[in-house]
């Protein structure tokens, strides 16, 4: 079924037109990750990223598709922009004005998503400047200097190109959101990760033929990869219905209302924001005894916060708890839903409208956030413990899976969307993106 449903993309020019646009600005970015960044010694940069694997650099290279190691143009990838917009949906709980934009539907989603772009320039600005004042103090491991002249010079220029990239990023992502296929800030990301896996399949199998690595050991851990993927998958799809009965209304001569639906939940409500945060504070300390050496934080870090220790994976599985339960407060209001529902004479059977109705979807949510935490510390922290007790030579876990799995998902559910509209039939018997009853 699912050969049937690629060959019918083929058939739909619109959707044909969508892929292409969207695959030809992806290859636009990879170019652009493999540009670099003028007054930067390449091969001393290299040896320190090295020695800085496990800190907050190895994140956000990830994010970067590699583009930060190489220290290229694009090399704060687009997470300047992702965090401007988690920052202005925090800001929309404290600050009444942006609240209100949020109501406002598709005009103030635009107002939103320019405040963004600001913030993305002024985020952009100040970590241009933090790398290049940070680089200008990197050395490589034979005391050659990362940075070739060093000075105001480099930093404006760091701090103007390294900016200019992420705005170019951006407007790469809105290009493949409004003429493409996808969401494409989460395709970029996406394109950046999986870049990686031929470089990962090709050091295994050199490990293998050297005898470093058993054969069966690779079988084995490609089916727990299948398994960890399915595992996503079908939590990710995963959803908890309330029922929810709209009473009649007449208006003039006609009748509305009067049906029955359903309010559907997510089981993983956050997303990938938790394991996100969660990583950048671990990392954090890490990363400043790259810069500052401060004896009792570097001794506190390689002896208690390994990545994969016990310590470790338990304050990493406490800020994903933390993170999941605080930003899925602050994306979904109860009190707001149970407001809408009443306006329009929807009710849950059983349930008074109002506060009662609020209460009610806050009590099934705080349970089904726990669900998801679970799932979350589960995906993040048991393959990292396996990758470093076994010293596997890829990473299959955590943030990166995530992201993968779930914007694969979205991006068939869009394709699929378009196949049925046309009366074509999609991947699957069921589809991709519709969950069993």
């Amino acid at each position: 079924m699912v050969v049937g449903g690629i060959q019918n993309i083929s058939k739909i020019p619109e959707l044909k037109k969508k892929i292409w646009f969207s695959l030809a600005m992806l290859a636009v970015y990879r170019v652009g990750v493999h540009i670099p960044s003028p007054g930067i010694d390449t091969e001393a940069l290299a040896a320190f990223f090295k020695r800085a694997q496990g800190t907050l650099f190895g994140l956000f290279d990830m994010f970067s598709g590699g583009a930060l190691e190489h220290m290229s143009v694009f090399a704060l990838g687009i997470m300047p922009y992702i965090s401007s917009s988690i920052i202005l949906d925090l800001l929309t709980v404290v600050i009444p004005y942006l609240e209100k934009l949020k109501k406002e539907g598709e005009a103030g989603r635009k107002k939103i998503t320019q405040y963004a772009r600001y913030g993305t320039v002024v985020l952009s600005l100040f970590q241009g400047f933090g790398i290049a004042v940070g680089m200008e103090n990197m050395a490589g491991p034979g005391g050659a200097s990362v940075v070739l002249q060093p000075g105001w010079g480099f930093r404006l220029m760091t701090m103007i190109t390294l900016t200019s990239g992420t705005a170019f990023i951006m407007w790469l992502g809105e290009q493949i959101t409004e003429r493409g296929i996808g969401n494409g800030i989460s395709l970029i990301i996406f394109a950046g990760i999986v870049a990686r896996m031929p470089t990962a399949l090709t050091n295994t199998w050199q490990l293998v033929r050297t005898g470093e690595m058993n054969f069966v050991f690779v079988l084995l851990l490609l089916v727990l990869m299948v398994g960890v993927v399915f595992f996503i998958v079908f939590v990710e799809r995963a959803q908890r219905r309330i029922p929810v009965q709209y009473a009649k209304r007449v208006v003039g001569r006609k009748v509305f209302g009067g049906q029955s639906t359903h309010l559907p939940l997510k089981i993983n409500t956050s997303g990938v924001i938790p394991p996100i945060f969660a990583s950048s504070i671990l990392m954090f300390p890490a990363t400043i005894t790259q810069f500052i050496q401060i004896q009792w934080l570097s001794s506190f870090v390689k002896n208690y916060m390994d990545v994969g220790g016990l310590l470790y994976s338990l304050v990493y599985v406490g800020f994903i708890f933390f993170f999941c339960y605080f930003y899925t407060a602050v994306t979904f209001n109860p009190v707001d839903v149970a407001e809408n529902m009443k306006k329009y004479g929807g009710y849950i059977p059983g349930i008074r409208p109002g506060k009662r109705t609020a209460d009610y979807i806050d009590r099934i949510l705080t349970r089904i956030t726990f669900g998801g935490a679970l799932y979350i510390s589960a995906v993040c922290v048991l393959p990292t413990i396996l990758i470093h007790r076994f010293k596997v030579p890829f990473y299959f876990g955590g943030t990166a899976l995530l992201i993968v799995v779930g914007v694969a998902i979205d991006t068939m559910a869009q394709i699929e969307s378009h196949m049925l509209t046309r009366h074509y039939e999609g991947f699957m018997k069921k589809g991709i993106g519709r969950v069993k009853r």
